[in-house]
C-alpha cells in the first residue's frame, strides 16, 4: 500500500488533475515564469548589444586605439624553406635550387607583379605620386636572370620589412636602408653585396602606413640583395638591419627586433 500511495504522490506531482498543477505550479504560474526570464534575458542581451554599440564609436576604422606592437619593426626573408631560416643548396643540383627560384617567384606574384613594380598607394598627396610604377631593371627581377642567381652561386635575397601602422621610418627626409653582414666568425666568406635598389633603401613614399582599410592596394616596397662572390662549401651566417634615424635598433622586449638573421650555404660540389 505504502508503494502504491508513494506512486500516486509522484503522479500527482507531476501532474494534479484536481488542481490542474504541472511539477506543482498551475499554467498562470508557468506563465508568468516563462515571461520573466523572456523578459530578464531579453534585457541582458540589449544591454550587452548597448555596451557593444557604445564601444565601437570609439574605435577608429583606421587606427587602433591601442597598438602592443614593438615600434621596432620586424624584418623577413624570401625565398625561405619552411619554418626555417636557411638556404642550402648545390649548384650542380637543379632540384636543390630551382624552389627557392619558385618560391620567388610566387612571392612577387603575389605583390601583382612577379618584376617587383611597386604601385605606392598615395594618402598624403595624391599629386606628388602620380600612381606611376617604379621598375627595378636588375638580375634579381627574375627577367633577366629567370633562376635569381642560384644557378651561378650568386643568390638573390628578398627582404621584407613588417608593417606597423602609423610608423614614420625617417626623418629630415633621409629613408630608412638595409645593410648586411655576416656574423663576426663569418666575417671573410660574405664576399661582395649588391643591394636593388641602391644602397637597399626603402623609399619615404610607402610611409606612413595607414592600414588595409584606408590603403587597400597597398603594397610593401622590398629590398633584394645578391651576394656575388661568397664563400662556397662553408655555412655563412649573416644578419640583415633596417637602419633608420628615428627607428631604434633592437627592442627589450625582442633582441631580434628590425634584423633578421639566416644561414647562407652554396654546395659546388654533388
Amino acid at each position: 500500500m505504502a508503494k502504491d500511495g508513494e506512486k500516486g504522490g509522484w503522479k500527482e506531482y507531476i501532474w494534479n488533475p484536481r488542481t490542474r498543477e504541472f511539477l506543482g505550479r498551475t499554467a498562470s504560474s508557468w506563465g508568468l515564469i516563462f515571461l520573466f526570464y523572456v523578459a530578464f534575458y531579453t534585457f541582458l542581451a540589449g544591454l550587452f548589444v548597448l555596451t557593444m554599440y557604445v564601444m565601437l564609436q570609439t574605435l577608429d576604422d583606421h587606427t587602433p586605439t591601442r597598438q602592443d606592437r614593438l615600434t621596432t619593426p620586424g624584418m623577413v626573408i624570401r625565398p625561405k624553406a619552411d619554418e626555417t631560416f636557411e638556404i642550402v643548396y648545390s649548384i650542380q643540383k637543379t632540384e636543390s635550387w630551382d624552389m627557392y627560384a619558385q618560391a620567388l617567384d610566387k612571392f612577387l606574384a603575389r605583390k601583382s607583379d612577379p618584376i617587383m613594380r611597386i604601385k605606392p598607394t598615395p594618402i598624403l598627396s595624391p599629386s606628388a605620386y602620380n600612381n606611376t610604377y617604379f621598375l627595378q631593371e636588375d638580375k634579381c627581377s627574375g627577367i633577366n636572370d629567370r633562376y635569381y642567381g642560384y644557378q651561378e652561386g650568386k643568390p638573390c635575397i628578398i627582404i621584407k620589412m613588417n608593417r606597423v601602422i602609423g610608423m614614420f621610418p625617417g626623418k629630415d627626409g633621409q629613408a630608412p636602408f638595409v645593410t648586411c653582414a655576416a656574423k663576426r666568425e663569418d666575417t671573410e666568406k660574405i664576399g661582395e653585396l649588391r643591394y636593388f635598389p641602391p644602397n637597399g633603401t626603402f623609399n619615404l613614399m610607402y610611409y606612413p602606413y595607414y592600414g588595409k582599410k584606408a590603403q587597400v592596394n597597398y603594397s610593401q616596397p622590398l629590398v633584394a640583395v645578391k651576394f656575388l662572390n661568397i664563400t662556397t662549401n662553408e655555412d655563412v651566417n649573416i644578419e640583415c638591419k633596417i637602419n633608420s634615424n628615428n627607428i631604434p635598433t633592437g627592442h627589450e622586449r625582442d633582441k631580434f627586433a628590425g634584423k633578421v638573421s639566416f644561414k647562407l650555404r652554396i654546395n659546388t660540389n654533388n
